[in-house]
């Protein structure tokens, strides 16, 4: 029995020392010491093993074949030994020793081996593997015997990328299926599991065997037998795995699966170096043709490049002067372009023909060719020979250029500075003949002319000035003439010209000056004349002016007297009229002698005085227009004279009848105010006496249309004020209208006082009682109250407009009805008036009431003192400072006087004070309802009448909006809504179809049709609601 447990490092077999491969170029021994241990128990996995049995048993088979046998049991046909040195032989292609044809145990074991010996010797070192366990059949050795067969025979071998063994076969796989959909190869189990990863390696290779974008990742049986199919068929493969198998387990045996895998690679191995030596074909051809390519270009690029060079010689080389420097500018600018533009391109070109070249030489010395050899007279010293010529005449042009433009520069220099003083010399000099040639001193006043004179010696001056800029264009033109110019007949022409015309500005200058000192000497004895007129000339005109605007001035007046002093001043002015005359004789004379001077020696003077523009014309247009409007001044006088004298006859007779008028409407105001304070006697007696003051009030009607018709007369006349009367028409139609609205407010106010009291059920001594607390408090008797006073009379009433009410103590009620009574008793006359014993029996039946404690009302000094008459008031009022210390401080805003003007109304902060002074405080939100009701406008004061109703209101028994829709409930038989039916029945005609025309339809969740609010339609009669 042969050893073989002598090696270092062991070698087991099982599944997974397909996890790492060895690395290539090492011995097997080294390979073999890189596998994983072998993973016993696993072996013992009936599904692994029958996977192992069948792969193993065809792979076997696939060798054993070409010597014309094969094996069915792997275990028991490699126990002899025979079959397996056979199959050692045919993959190793090898002569193993000669076998022992014995049946005997010996005889086997020694064959078995041989073949393991042989096995070793291929570097293989195997560990717990001997012949004994072969020759017993053992399936478990003998697997591991195959096994470490295929490794070495098979699979070590496999060399992709510096990797062998399994990496390499792991890497080839996995190269060959990248570009494959659902197909990622990273071991030998799981990743082949569905079959694709074996179609795409035939389809990599042989694309017409397989329909790979049919097959479905989700049919991995239908997957595996097409490519063990198609593997068997087409490519000589033995189908070494069963779908099912595959399928069935749920990691598939590695070993079995590179056995199989291995066959592929050798399969294909032909075709890859196939395409290997095509692919070394290639690139020697690539290579030939790129060195072709760079030839071709490196001729065309030279060619084209001494092409360029012969062209643009010549054109350096070129010496021919231009006659303009903007033509030699222009060969610069073009020999710049040359610099920026053409050269550096063919710089560049010249650079790459260099590169391409020692390029194409290195490729050629690496690949083994010849080196290259252009054509005549384009190698690279021949472009750099004409490129050293091109720079040489490069250089020489633009020096060259250089001096051509500098000699240029200065003729065109000296040309420009010709130009330029010659053209500024012309400037000047235009004009200047036209101007020493003028006559205009013959026109010219005196101080023109001496402008003149002053305006030539500065020409003069400047002429001076100027010979050095003529003397200096001549000295240009000479140096042009002696350089060459090339325009010289032209600066000679025009030099010329300039020295023509600078010699007759001096003539013209000499001539001019004695004219205008001739002329000078003429005008001087004129201009004396001149100023005389106008010394005497101006006041005259100014006078004149004044006078007429005087006599066209337009006056205003409005009494006898202001036309009189009108008249008076307009005689005193035609008094100064002869004198005036005489002055202008004086002037005229003046102007007649300048103009004898003048014309005596040939002046023509240049138009009007200098010193004036009033002209002999304008004197005797304005005189006579003086002599005209005198005598239309006199008239317009009388005339506004004679109107004067009969306005103020109008403003006398007016007068007499406003100084009538206004007293009496003045009069009867201030008794319609005093009657409607006093009001004596019943409301119907009251109104009878009015409308009796009424009728003799419009009786009196036609004395104010006698006025009026005065008045008309005054307008027409434009009558403006009357220091007769102090009334005008305007205030007599105001106090008219007021006298009539007065009476007409007291009678209505009287009217409405008959009929609350009616309504409400007031007596004639509650009526005379609320009148005189209004009275009382409406200090300037103006018709109303305000808040502070409206709310003083409704506490002297004894009103409570407390927000909390209570019923004081009677105490305090009892001290103030005594003092009020006292004060009674101590004001009344020995023979006291009905008044005085109404308000005595009054106090006594209040302090009955206090006593008896059934007084509800909260009672002050005040509502006591309400009840004293008019004569009593008055007469306290007259000794308010004898009376403060009895009746305390609720006394102190009471009236000091009985004086004040009686207008029948008081403000609000009278009112309030009054009550204030009584010693009673109202609630703010109390009085702000009340003032809501009396005062709805919120002007801010209460009138009479409001006063009344309010009063009657809180005194007598009203109707609320709650108890008219009480009424309606009842009518309706107890329903939220009421029918049109229902209205009819219970109610007269006319009214009930008022209500049905105003109810709105009741919107209730038990309305029916036809359904009427009547409770919407009850507030709004009383002001609660929008309806």
């Amino acid at each position: 029995m042969v050893d073989y447990h002598a090696a270092s490092q062991s070698y087991q077999y099982g599944p997974s020392s397909a996890g790492n491969g060895a690395g290539g170029g090492g011995s097997m021994g080294d390979y073999m010491a890189q596998e994983d241990d072998w993973d016993r128990d696993l072996l013992l996995d009936p599904a692994w093993e029958k996977q192992q049995r069948k792969t193993f048993t065809a792979w076997c088979n696939s060798h054993l074949r070409k010597a014309g046998t094969q094996i069915e049991n792997i275990d028991e046909d490699f126990r002899d030994g025979l079959k397996l040195m056979l199959l050692l032989e045919v993959i190793s292609g090898e002569r193993l020793p000669k076998p022992e044809r014995g049946k005997m145990r010996v005889h086997k074991i020694n064959n078995v081996n041989k073949a393991l010996d042989f096995i070793a010797s291929k570097g293989v070192k195997l560990v717990s593997i001997g012949a004994e366990e072969i020759v017993d059949g053992n399936a478990k050795m003998t697997l591991g015997m195959i096994w470490t067969i295929i490794l070495r025979f098979a699979i070590q071998d496999i060399s992709v990328e510096e990797t062998s063994a399994k990496e390499g076969l792991l890497l080839w796989c996995q190269r060959k299926t990248a570009p494959y959909k659902n197909v990622n190869v990273q071991n030998f189990h799981i990743s082949w599991k569905d079959g694709l990863a074996f179609n795409a390696l035939i389809h990599r290779h042989r694309p017409e065997l397989i329909e790979y974008d049919k097959l479905r990742k989700d049919d991995p049986v239908t997957n595996l037998n097409n490519a063990f199919e198609v593997a068997e068929k087409y490519l000589d493969i033995p189908k070494m795995l069963d779908a099912e198998d595959i399928v069935g387990t749920l990691r598939p045996d590695e070993k079995a699966i590179m056995t199989y895998v291995s066959c592929f690679y050798h399969a294909f191995s032909g075709a890859q170096k196939a395409e290997t030596a095509a692919n070394r074909i290639c690139k020697v051809l690539a290579v030939n043709q790129e060195n072709e390519h760079l030839m071709e270009d490196y001729e065309k690029l030279a060619s084209d490049l001494l092409e360029w060079i012969r062209r643009t010689i010549p054109w350096l080389e070129d010496r021919v002067p231009q006659k303009t420097i903007q033509e030699m500018q222009q060969k610069l600018e073009d020999f710049r372009d040359y610099r920026r533009v053409h050269k550096p391109p063919k710089v560049q070109e010249k650079c790459q023909l260099e590169i391409n070249f020692n390029t194409l030489q290195t490729k050629l010395r690496l690949s083994n060719r010849p080196a290259f050899m252009p054509s005549e007279g384009k190698m690279v010293s021949d472009i750099n020979n004409g490129w050293q010529h091109l720079e040489q005449a490069e250089k020489g042009y633009e020096e060259w250029l250089l001096n051509e433009i500098r000699r240029l520069e200065r003729l065109d220099h000296l040309a420009e500075k010709f130009r330029q003083k010659a053209s500024i010399h012309e400037a000047w000099t235009d004009g200047k003949e036209a101007m020493l040639k003028h006559r205009d001193y013959e026109t010219a006043t005196l101080s023109d002319i001496k402008a003149l004179i002053r305006k030539h010696e500065a020409f003069e001056s400047d002429l001076a000035a100027h010979q050095d800029r003529v003397e200096q264009i001549a000295a240009i033109a000479q140096e042009l003439n002696e350089l060459d110019y090339y325009d010289s007949h032209n600066v000679n022409t025009r030099c010329q010209k300039i020295c023509d015309q600078w010699d007759a500005l001096g003539s013209l200058t000499h001539s001019r000056r004695e004219a205008l000192e001739k002329t000078e000497k003429q005008l001087e004895a004129i201009d004396q004349l001149h100023l005389e007129y106008a010394k005497r000339a101006a006041p005259f005109n100014n006078w004149m002016e004044s006078a007429m605007e005087d006599l066209q001035d337009m006056f205003i007046v409005h009494t006898i007297e202001e036309i009189e002093g009108l008249i008076s001043a307009h005689d005193q002015f035609k008094s100064t009229l002869p004198d005036a005359d005489r002055e202008r004789e004086a002037i005229l004379a003046i102007h007649k002698e300048a103009q004898r001077i003048a014309e005596s020696n040939h002046i023509k003077l240049s138009g009007s005085n200098p010193y004036t523009t009033v002209t002999p014309q304008i004197i005797n247009s304005k005189w006579e227009k003086v002599q005209q409007l005198v005598p239309k001044r006199d008239h317009a006088l009388l005339e506004e004279q004679s109107k004067q004298q009969s306005n103020e006859h109008l403003r006398r007779q007016f007068a007499s009848q406003a100084n009538v008028v206004g007293p009496w409407i003045q009069t009867k105001m201030e008794e319609i105010g005093r009657i409607s304070i006093e009001m004596n006697g019943t409301l119907e007696d009251q109104l009878s006496h009015l409308k009796q003051y009424e009728r003799s009030i419009v009786d009196y009607k036609p004395n104010l249309d006698l006025l009026e018709q005065q008045h008309q007369l005054i307008q027409e006349a434009l009558i403006f004020d009357n220091k007769h009367t102090n009334y005008t028409m305007e205030h007599i139609r105001v106090g008219w209208e007021q006298l009539l609205t007065t009476i007409a407010r007291t009678i209505n106010e009287v009217e409405n006082q008959i009929l609350t009291r009616d309504a409400k059920g007031i007596s004639q001594e509650q009526m005379q009682e609320f009148r005189a607390s209004f009275n009382h408090f409406d200090k300037d008797h103006g018709g109303a109250l305000g808040p502070e006073e409206f709310k003083a009379c409704l506490i002297s009433l004894g009103y409570d407009v407390e927000n909390d009410r209570q019923v004081p103590h009677p105490g305090p009620q009892r001290t103030v009805a005594l003092t009020a009574l006292s004060l009674l008793l101590s004001f009344s006359p020995r023979h006291p008036t009905p008044a005085i014993l109404c308000a005595i029996s009054r106090l006594s039946c209040l302090l009955a009431r206090i006593s008896l404690n059934t007084f509800p009302l909260t009672w002050s000094l005040g509502a006591a003192v309400s009840l004293l008459p008019a004569t009593v008031l008055s007469a306290r009022c007259a000794h308010g400072a004898a009376l403060l210390p009895t009746l305390g401080p609720a006394s102190s805003a009471m009236p000091a006087s009985s004086e004040q003007k009686q207008t029948g109304s008081m403000d609000s902060d009278d009112f309030r004070a009054l009550l204030i002074s009584t010693g009673y405080s109202l609630g703010e939100a109390e009085f702000n309802r009340i003032m809501s009701l009396v005062d709805p406008n919120h002007s801010g004061l209460v009138t009479f009448q409001a006063f009344i109703d309010f009063m009657s209101r809180e005194t007598t028994d009203t109707d609320t909006a709650d108890q008219v829709i009480a009424s309606f409930k009842v009518l309706a038989g107890d329903k939220n809504f009421i029918t049109a039916e229902e209205l009819r029945r219970e109610l007269p005609p006319d009214q009930a179809e008022y209500c049905i025309a105003r109810m709105a339809p009741y919107q209730g969740p038990d309305a029916v049709p036809g359904a009427l609010d009547y409770k919407s339609f009850s507030t709004a009669l009383y002001g609660e609601s929008d309806l």
